[in-house]
Order: C-alpha cells, then sequence, then structure tokens
C-alpha cells in the first residue's frame, strides 16, 4: 500500500501527528481496514482512507501488515542509507547520507551551510594539477 502525506498537526498531549492518506488494490485496502479495526479512519470530505503516525516517513511510503495484523511503514530505505553512510563514515558517509535523504524525502534540497556546499564545488589545492 502507497501512503502519501497530507498533513501534520500537534495533538492534545502536544505530540507531532503526521496524517497520511492510503491508497492500494482492494485487497490491500481491506487488509488494512481490517487491520486497524477501530482505529480505521476516512477523510469525512474526499472518503479518502487515512493512516496517523507520531513518525514523519517523508513525503511518500510504502505501508506493510505485520504478521501480527500492525500496520507498519517500509523503512528498508532508511535503514540502507543509514548503513551505507555509518559503514563509509567521514566526508564519504556525510555526502552518502545527504544524498538518500533528498531522494527519500522527495527531493528536498537539505539545508547544507553556504559554505560547505560552495566548498564542496570548488577544486582542492591537491585537486589541481602544477
Amino acid at each position: 500500500m502507497k501512503v502519501t502525506m497530507q498533513r501534520s498537526y500537534k495533538s492534545k498531549n502536544g505530540n507531532r501527528t503526521f496524517v497520511y492518506t492510503v491508497t492500494g488494490s482492494n485487497a490491500e485496502m481491506e487488509a488494512y481496514k481490517e487491520a486497524q479495526g477501530e482505529y480505521y479512519r476516512e477523510d469525512e470530505k474526499t472518503n479518502q482512507v487515512l493512516w496517523f503516525t507520531t513518525k514523519c516517513i517523508g513525503k511518500t511510503g510504502t505501508l506493510l501488515i505485520t504478521d501480527n495484523g500492525n500496520i507498519v511503514p517500509d523503512m528498508s530505505e532508511f535503514d540502507e542509507a543509514a548503513s551505507l553512510a555509518q559503514q563509509y563514515g567521514g566526508n564519504l558517509g556525510e555526502m552518502l547520507a545527504r544524498e538518500a535523504a533528498q531522494r527519500l524525502l522527495g527531493g528536498r534540497t537539505l539545508s547544507a551551510s553556504k559554505a560547505t556546499a560552495k566548498q564542496a564545488e570548488e577544486p582542492q589545492d591537491d585537486d589541481i594539477n602544477d
């Protein structure tokens, strides 16, 4: 099942809540409805199926139904990106993490300092052939 972020809000407990619309095949949507049980919600105006979470998973994502019947986001791409960043560490790890985060968050530019971005574009002294 695919999800697309619609909005977020602060709950009465002060927690940030993210609201996603859910789409899928008829069979997937029936399984989702059954798994959600009393927590199943649809938008009153659009009749779109909704999924609520306190953890942002980006602009879009995929939901899975576990063997226990729980609805969870597929975070495998995030886990892979974190593993690569940790595996390589340093500047390469940071660059891999930044690129993966941009891709996973729908191509939004992350706020890197202008100095860091400019430095990455300019050749370093040891890169220049004398």
